[in-house]
C-alpha cells in the first residue's frame, strides 16, 4: 500500500522528476560531524515466511492488492506508479534488483557478468548476458533492445515522453560484442551508477519508437522476458493478472496466476476477511485486528471483549432493553432499531475476525523514510537560522517511539539523507547540524531577531511621527472615542481600581515606548467622563458577542481541517483580534464589566512579570488547567500569545504553516505533526496546522510550496549520487521568475552540495564515493531544509499458509518463489483456488 506523503510515482527510476534557500553555511569541517560509525546500525531483517521450493506447492492463484491499476506500464513515464513497479517487476528484466542489504545484486537470470572493463581514456562496460535469455516472442534479448532503450532515454529526442534521463545521458556509444550475447557500453564521461541503467529492460518494439513507448506501453506489454506474462487488464473488476511463461528459462513460476487488485486501503481489512486479497499492505489498525483474531481463537464461542457492543454495560444494555420493550411506542421503536443495528454489526464484526484468524502479519522496516520539509523560499525559514532552531526543538527518538514503537520495531530516528540503516555507507550525520537542545534552539532564534514580545512591536522601519503613531495619538482629541471608550471598559471598575491601575501603567509607561503613552491618556480622558459606567456596559457586551463569534469561527475552521496550537478561542478563552495601532493580538476577556478592570491589571501584571524563558513569577501563578478551559467568573484571564512565550518580530508573531493529509490512512502523520507542534510551542514557535485531502496534499501544497512545515516521505535507493541530487539540488532561476526545483521541495540547496553530488556520480572508486556522498550528507543535515525522521514501518496481512511473500524490506520479490505451502509442511489444500 502507498502512503500519502510518498510523491506519486517516486519509485527509483523516478526520483529525478521535477514535481515532488539557500546561502552558504558557515559550520565545521563537515566530514567529521557525524554521530556515528559507517554500518554500526544494522537494518532490520525481511519477514517473508521464507521456505525452500520443494516445500511450496505448484498451481493455485494469489491476489495481491494494489492501491489502484497502474496508469502505464511504462516505468520510465512521469505518471508511472508503485503499481507499475511491480508489476513490471514480474513481467520484464531487472538487471541488478537490490538485495537484503539494500545492496545492488547482479542477477543471474539475465546476465553471466557485467562489469567495467576500460577506464581510460573513457569508461567501458561490457555485459555479459544470459544465453538463454529470451523475450515472450522467442527473440533472443540482446543489444538491439539496450540501443533502443538508450535512444529514447538520453534526452535528446523530445518525442519521447520520459520522466527522466540519468545516466542515460552519459552514455557516448553501445556497441555488439564479441557476439550477440555481448553488449558493450561506452560513457563519454565516468559514471559510478552505471548498475541503475537498463532495469526494468523494456524490448526494442517497445522503445524503438515514439508512438509504441508514448502509447504502446501504456495499457498492455505484449512483449516481456520475466516468470509471468500479461494475461489480461479489467478496469471493471480493477484487476491485472498474470499468467506463468512458458517461455521462461529460470525457476519455474509455483503459481499458475498471479492477480493485482486495487483494493482501497480503507477497504483492506473486508477484502482480506472475504477472501478478495491473500496479500495486502495495511495500516495499524487492521494489524491489530488480526493479532485480536488469532489471540480469540480459543474464546470458546464467547462474546469478543472488542469491537462493536462491547463498550455496553450491563446497566446500559438492561436500559436499552427497557426503553425497547416500553410503553412509549415512539422511544421503543427508535431502541429497537438501534439495537437491531447494533446486533448486525457484532454479527459481521465477529465473523470478519473469525476469517482474519486465517492471516498473519509481517512486519519490517520499509525502504523508505518520513523526513520533516521546511519550505525555504520565503518566510521566517528563509533564514537558515530559523530553520535549524526548527531542528533542534525535535525529539527525533520521541517521533520514532511514537509510530514504531506501538509496532514492535526499532524506534531509531534515521541518520542520513542518502542512506538506511543496514545499507553499505550508512552513516548518521546528523552531528553537522546537532542533538535536540531547547537552549541552542532558543539562541539560534534570538540571534534571528525573533523575541518574546516582538510580536507587540511595531515594525522596526516605522519612523517617529508616521501615519500610524499619529492616528494612535488621537484618542484625546477627537477621533477615537470608541478606542477610549474600551480603555474605559478595561480600567473602570471603581475610582480605586482606576487609580491603581492607572498607576501601574505609568509605571510601565516610562518604559516603554509613545504608544503605552498615547494609551494612558486615553484612559486618563475616558476615566473622567461620568458616562463612563453606561459605555463601559455597553462596550462588554459587544466584545463578549465578538469573542463568542471568534470562538464559533475557530471551532469551524478545525472541523474544515485548520488548528492553530494555543489558539482554542472556547467561551471563556481568549479570542485573538488584531490591534488597531500596533497589529498585536489584543484579548478580549468574557466578563461582567466591574470585573473587567481587575482582569486587564491581572493581564498586564501577568505580561510584565513574565522573564526571558516564559516563567510567571510565583506570586503571579492562577489555579486552572490547560489553554482553552473553562474558569470561573472571575478568574484571570490567560495572557496573550507574546506573553505566554510566542515569539515576534516587527509586530508579527512566529507562526509555520504546517500542511498535513487528512485521509482515514494518514493518522501516523497527524500523530506526528502534533507533536512537532507541542515541541515547537516550547521554544515559542506557533504552528498553523492545515489538513487537506490526501489526494491534493502534494500536488496543490508541497509540490506547489504552499507550506511552511510538511511530511512526507522518500523511498530508498542503491545510487543515492543519481537518485539524491534532484531531490537535495539547489533550485534554479527560471526565465518566468520561478525555481525550478526538481523534486527539491524544500526549495533548500547549495552550490556545495550539488558539487558533491556530482563528484560522488563520476567517482569510480566505491569506497571514496560513499566519502563524497557522507559529506553531501553532513552538508544537508546542515542547511536544515529536510529533517529525516525515521524509516517507515511495513505490515503486510498474508495468507499464514503462503510462502517466500510479506514485508520484503530492501529486497525485491522473487515472484517465481511464491505460493502455498504444500500439504505436508502447512496441512492445508495443495491446490487453493481464489
Amino acid at each position: 500500500m502507498s502512503h500519502v506523503g510518498v510523491p506519486r510515482g517516486t519509485v527509483r527510476k523516478r526520483r529525478s522528476l521535477a514535481l515532488l534557500t539557500t546561502g552558504v553555511l558557515t559550520i565545521p569541517v563537515l566530514a567529521g560531524c557525524s554521530s556515528g560509525s559507517e554500518e554500526t546500525s544494522r537494518g532490520v531483517p525481511q519477514d517473508i515466511a521464507p521456505a525452500a521450493r520443494q516445500a511450496v506447492s505448484d498451481g493455485s492463484t494469489v491476489n495481491w492488492a494494489v492501491d489502484a491499476l497502474p496508469a502505464t506500464f511504462n516505468a520510465f513515464q512521469a505518471d508511472a506508479d508503485s503499481a507499475t513497479t511491480r508489476i513490471a517487476g514480474a513481467l520484464l528484466p531487472t538487471l541488478f534488483p537490490m538485495d537484503a542489504s539494500g545492496q545492488p545484486k547482479l542477477n543471474p537470470d539475465y546476465l553471466e557478468s557485467a562489469k567495467i572493463i576500460e577506464r581510460e581514456p573513457k569508461q567501458v562496460v561490457l555485459y555479459k548476458l544470459n544465453q538463454q535469455a529470451v523475450w515472450s516472442d522467442g527473440r533472443e534479448i540482446g543489444a538491439p533492445d539496450f540501443v533502443a532503450q538508450w535512444r529514447a532515454l538520453r534526452g535528446k529526442d523530445s518525442a519521447f515522453w520520459t520522466a527522466r534521463n540519468s545516466g542515460y545521458e552519459r552514455i557516448e556509444k553501445i556497441e555488439r560484442g564479441a557476439d550477440d550475447l555481448q553488449v558493450r557500453v561506452t560513457f563519454s564521461k565516468p559514471y559510478a551508477d552505471w548498475r541503475s541503467l537498463f532495469s526494468p529492460l523494456y524490448p526494442k518494439e517497445i522503445t524503438g519508437s515514439p508512438d509504441a513507448f508514448n502509447d504502446g506501453a501504456r495499457t498492455t506489454l505484449k512483449n516481456t522476458a520475466g516468470p509471468f506474462v500479461l494475461r489480461s487488464v479489467s478496469k471493471a473488476k480493477g484487476t491485472v493478472t498474470l499468467a506463468r511463461s512458458p517461455r521462461w528459462w529460470g525457476d519455474k513460476a509455483k503459481l499458475d496466476t498471479l492477480v493485482f487488485r486495487a483494493v482501497a486501503a480503507g477497504d483492506r481489512t473486508q477484502a482480506l476477511a472475504d477472501g478478495t486479497v491473500d496479500v495486502a499492505d495495511i495500516d495499524a489498525s487492521t494489524a491489530d485486528r488480526i493479532a485480536l483474531a488469532r489471540r480469540d481463537r480459543g474464546n470458546n464461542g464467547q462474546p469478543l471483549a472488542h469491537g462493536p457492543g462491547s463498550g455496553t454495560t450491563p446497566a446500559g444494555a438492561l436500559r436499552s432493553w427497557a426503553l425497547a420493550h416500553g410503553s412509549d411506542e415512539e422511544a421503543a421503536e427508535i431502541a429497537q432499531a438501534a439495537r437491531e443495528k447494533n446486533r448486525k454489526a457484532v454479527v459481521a464484526y465477529t465473523a470478519e475476525q473469525k476469517a482474519l484468524r486465517d492471516f498473519a502479519v509481517r512486519k519490517s522496516l520499509e525502504p523508505a523514510y518520513t523526513q520533516l520539509a521546511l519550505n525555504g523560499e520565503s518566510g521566517p525559514l528563509a533564514d537558515d537560522r530559523v530553520r535549524r532552531a526548527v531542528a533542534r526543538a525535535l525529539d527525533r527518538e520521541e517521533l520514532a517511539r511514537t509510530v514504531l514503537g506501538p509496532l514492535g520495531l526499532p524506534a531509531e530516528p534515521l541518520g542520513s539523507h542518502l542512506a538506511l540503516a543496514g545499507q553499505p555507507g550508512y552513516k548518521d550525520g546528523s552531528g553537522a547540524l546537532g542533538d535536540q537542545n531547547t537552549k541552542e534552539a532558543q539562541a539560534l532564534l534570538a540571534d534571528a531577531g525573533w523575541t518574546r514580545g516582538g510580536a507587540l512591536q511595531p515594525p522596526k522601519d516605522t519612523k517617529a511621527g508616521s501615519e500610524a503613531e499619529k492616528k494612535g495619538a488621537k484618542g484625546d482629541a477627537a477621533g477615537t472615542e470608541e478606542d477610549a471608550e474600551k480603555e474605559t471598559a478595561e480600567g473602570t471598575k471603581d475610582d480605586k481600581e482606576a487609580k491603581s491601575e492607572k498607576a501601574e501603567n505609568e509605571k510601565k509607561a516610562e518604559q516603554g515606548g509613545e504608544e503605552e503613552k498615547t494609551g494612558k491618556k486615553a484612559e486618563d480622558s475616558s476615566s473622567e467622563d461620568p458616562t463612563a459606567e453606561d459605555s463601559t456596559t455597553e462596550d462588554s457586551t459587544a466584545e463578549g458577542k465578538k469573542a463568542d463569534r471568534a470562538s464559533e469561527d475557530s471551532a469551524a475552521s478545525r472541523d474544515e481541517g485548520l488548528y492553530i496550537v494555543g489558539e482554542d478561542n472556547k467561551p471563556g478563552a481568549h479570542a485573538p483580534v488584531r490591534a488597531a495601532s500596533t497589529g498585536a493580538s489584543a484579548v478580549h476577556v468574557l466578563a461582567p464589566a466591574r470585573t473587567a478592570a481587575a482582569q486587564s491589571a491581572a493581564l498586564l501584571r501577568q505580561a510584565g512579570a513574565l522573564g526571558e524563558d516564559g516563567a510567571v513569577a510565583a506570586q503571579d501563578k492562577q489555579p486552572g488547567g490547560a489553554a482553552g478551559a473553562y474558569a470561573p467568573v472571575g478568574t484571570a484571564a490567560p495572557a496573550p500569545a507574546a506573553a505566554k512565550g510566542q515569539l515576534g518580530k516587527d509586530g508579527k508573531a512566529l507562526t509555520l504553516r504546517f500542511v498535513l493529509p487528512s485521509g482515514p490512512g494518514s493518522q501516523s502523520l497527524r500523530s506526528v505533526g502534533d507533536k512537532i507542534a507541542v515541541m515547537l510551542e516550547k521554544i515559542g514557535i506557533g504552528t498553523e496546522i492545515t489538513k487537506v485531502p490526501d489526494e491534493s496534499y502534494f500536488k496543490d501544497h508541497v509540490a506547489s510550496g504552499a507550506y511552511d512545515l510538511a511530511l512526507y516521505s522518500w523511498p530508498a535507493t542503491a545510487y543515492p549520487a543519481t537518485d539524491g541530487r534532484p531531490i537535495y539540488a539547489k533550485p534554479e532561476p527560471a526565465t518566468d521568475g520561478s525555481l525550478l526545483v526538481e523534486q527539491n521541495y524544500t526549495r533548500v540547496g547549495t552550490d556545495h552540495i550539488d558539487q558533491l553530488f556530482d563528484q560522488a556520480a563520476a567517482e569510480l572508486d566505491e569506497k571514496a564515493a560513499r566519502e563524497l556522498m557522507k559529506q553531501a550528507d553532513a552538508r544537508i543535515w546542515a542547511a536544515a531544509g529536510s529533517i529525516p525522521l525515521f524509516q517507515r514501518p511495513q505490515l503486510v496481512a498474508v495468507d499464514k499458509k503462503l510462502a517466500n511473500v510479506g514485508a520484503f524490506g530492501f529486497a525485491a520479490p522473487r515472484y517465481q518463489d511464491i505460493g502455498f505451502k504444500n500439504r505436508q509442511a502447512a496441512g492445508s489444500p495443495a491446490d487453493r483456488k481464489k
